[in-house]
């Protein structure tokens, strides 16, 4: 019988690396008073404005349930507008959102060209490469 070695196993090396990531990311956006989803939906929303608040829990990697959650906290904060009634509404950034999203943006950005600041720019592209064909692996089986 296989067994997996966390010493060696890339999917531990993976878990690893997103936990150090998203504490990283944590510690830049506490300033902000925002959280890693909060981050994320204001960056999706500064994307594709007008986006569902499904699309928008794809994309965040969470429920829809937990995303009403989030906009309606985002919503009280002013950083997102609604327009439209029951599950047809769609959301945006206010201009204060469209601020804030500026400068956590830079703030993220620099903690990941830190975590990949031993990697040149080959190097990178392969990494992402890799991790796309890896994705694109487990998708279709």
């Amino acid at each position: 019988m296989q067994r997996v070695d966390v010493d060696t196993s890339i999917g531990y090396a993976l878990k690893r690396t997103a936990t150090a990531l998203r504490t990283a990311m944590e510690a830049s956006l506490r300033s902000f008073g925002l959280s890693v989803p909060q981050y994320s939906c204001l960056e999706i929303l500064s994307a594709k404005p007008g986006i569902s608040n499904a699309d928008l829990a794809r994309g965040v990697f969470v429920t829809r349930q937990a995303m009403h959650q989030l906009l309606g906290g985002l919503q009280d904060a002013e950083l997102v507008s609604a327009d439209g009634h029951g599950r047809v509404q769609r959301y945006s950034l206010t201009e204060e959102g469209q601020r804030l999203i500026v400068a956590a943006s830079a703030a993220v950005a620099a903690v990941e060209e830190r975590m990949l600041s031993g990697l040149q720019v080959p190097e990178r592209q392969r990494l992402l490469d890799d991790l796309e064909r890896c994705t694109a692996a487990l998708a279709e089986g």
